[in-house]
């Protein structure tokens, strides 16, 4: 588990870090980041490309960014996450630098270090931002949480062989194991 340094940090300590280190910074302390692992990596790729393909056939007009991109929830200088994969519907939160505000679908690969942080710390912080929905897929346990954050909030838990709906796109559907073969 990531912990957090206890000084007030900003968005400028995030761009001081030295070449190769990689931080998130929320509200205010900064969690500093593990290098992925190879199957972190590869759900990363599939999952961005299934999106990506679905978005592209159905001519929608989301973007889909994968890790390293820099979101800043709260437009403000105490939030910088870089979530796996970011999905974004508006196109007037991006801007060069990133996200500015919330996405509308956020997914997270759960590494052995970053437990803590997506199951607690982060499932909050997105829920609070205005994230529309928030997916934690788990390796170790072959397992898919799902939240959606709307005026009906719903919460689904999948296994990777299970088909899992996407609530934002209503008929979209990922299997995870079928993109790990």
């Amino acid at each position: 588990m990531p912990l957090p340094k206890e000084i007030n940090c900003t968005v400028d300590d995030i761009y001081n870090l030295p070449e190769g280190e990689r931080a998130e910074l929320i509200d205010g302390k900064l969690y500093m980041m593990a290098p992925p692992s190879r199957i972190h990596q590869k759900l990363i790729m599939e999952l961005s490309a299934t999106i990506r393909d679905y978005i592209k056939k159905n001519d929608g007009s989301c973007e889909v960014y994968p890790a390293p991109f820099a979101v800043f929830l709260n437009e403000d200088d105490k939030n910088y996450v870089e979530p796996d994969i970011s999905v974004i519907c508006s196109s007037e939160k991006l801007t060069d630098k990133g996200c500015n505000g919330s996405p509308d679908w956020i997914i997270e690969i759960v590494s052995p270090t970053s437990q803590r942080m997506d199951y607690l710390t982060k499932l909050f912080k997105y829920r609070t931002a205005g994230v529309r929905e928030y997916w934690i897929v788990d390796p170790a346990k072959n397992l898919v949480q799902a939240y959606l954050f709307s005026d009906a909030e719903d919460f689904n838990q999948f296994v990777f062989s299970d088909s899992c709906r996407v609530g934002i796109f209503g008929d979209f559907e990922i299997c995870i194991a079928d993109l790990l073969k």
